[in-house]
């Protein structure tokens, strides 16, 4: 087995139908064997259900799989452990990938003998966005597009996303499965499931390793935007959780803190508030919430630090 699609899903069976006919739709690939591992990550709606009777419909080969822990992390490296592919390709339950996606990735390993690939994410459907959300801020809602060339990436200021990145088997061998403490739990609507960094991570490792990352841009998908992540309560979020993990994860001990928070922190929030304020004066709410997230982001830290205090340091 050459290749394996992995698309891990929550509750959202009434996803699969499209989702699953666009990659049976998939072009050039006719010498190629190729699979698809859908994983259920404990869904409580009729996901099961959907893939058997997608698998008996569509002219894939198509399988199904559990994953019992929550979590995005533990279902992809559950993926990992079920598919038979040499090429390992992800996707998620609100990506639609194009016709040509699967054979562009699966050349790129060909032609450059990578350890990973990955394409634009472009999103959908075509719509305004709201004003406070600026260029630089779609890659949150998990756009993606590094240009119309090939070409290498370094895995550390440049990766592909989640919902359109693939790996040789040998990226596993090497470096392990996803980090199971990071990543979206559930649907990712509440705070307590909104944490991401599993891919950052992945790639900061196979980077560190060594690791040969290829973008591809003919390996186009679209992302599906929800209406809850058009509002500025998931962006928030987002940050806030990011900050929160930062300093959870942080292994350096500060000699100078206050409540277990570093001081230096409490200097960066307050820059950080303060430039937001300054840009609300300046220029308007619309255009400083893009600070306001980051100083969210310290505020986030902040909170990190002090929870993870031990009892000698109360």
């Amino acid at each position: 087995m050459e290749l394996s699609v992995i698309l891990c899903t929550y509750n959202r069976c009434q996803n699969l139908a499209p989702c699953l006919a666009a990659v049976a739709r998939q072009e050039g690939l006719d010498s190629v064997a190729w699979e698809v591992v859908v994983v259920d990550n404990n869904s409580t709606d009729a996901t099961r259900a959907t893939v058997e009777r997608l698998a008996a419909e569509l002219p894939i080969h198509l399988r199904y799989c559990f994953a019992a822990d929550q979590g995005l992390s533990h279902a992809r490296n559950r993926g990992i452990e079920e598919a038979a592919g040499r090429y390992l390709c992800f996707m998620d339950d609100d990506i639609t990938v194009t016709p040509g996606w699967l054979a562009a990735l699966y050349h790129c390993f060909l032609d450059h003998d990578c350890d990973a690939a990955g394409g634009p994410i472009h999103l959908h459907p075509p719509r305004p966005l709201p004003a406070w959300i600026r260029p630089d801020m779609q890659g949150f809602l998990g756009f993606r597009d590094l240009g119309p060339e090939v070409r290498q990436l370094d895995g550390r200021r440049e990766f592909p996303f989640g919902g359109n990145m693939a790996f040789d088997r040998r990226v596993v061998e090497r470096i392990g499965l996803f980090d199971t403490a990071l990543g979206r739990k559930g649907e990712g609507r509440r705070r307590a499931e909104l944490f991401k960094g599993e891919e950052t991570d992945y790639f900061h490792r196979l980077a560190g390793a060594g690791g040969v990352i290829f973008y591809v841009p003919d390996a186009l998908v679209f992302h599906q935007v929800l209406e809850h992540q058009l509002h500025k309560r998931f962006f928030r979020t987002l940050h806030y959780n990011a900050g929160l993990l930062a300093a959870r994860r942080d292994p350096e001990c500060y000699p100078h803190t206050l409540a277990g928070v570093p001081l230096f922190l409490f200097r960066q929030l307050l820059r950080a508030a303060l430039r937001y304020l300054w840009q609300v004066a300046r220029h308007g709410p619309s255009f400083a919430f893009r600070q306001q997230m980051t100083a969210g982001y310290f505020l986030g830290r902040v909170a990190g630090y002090a929870r993870r205090r031990g009892p000698a340091d109360r």
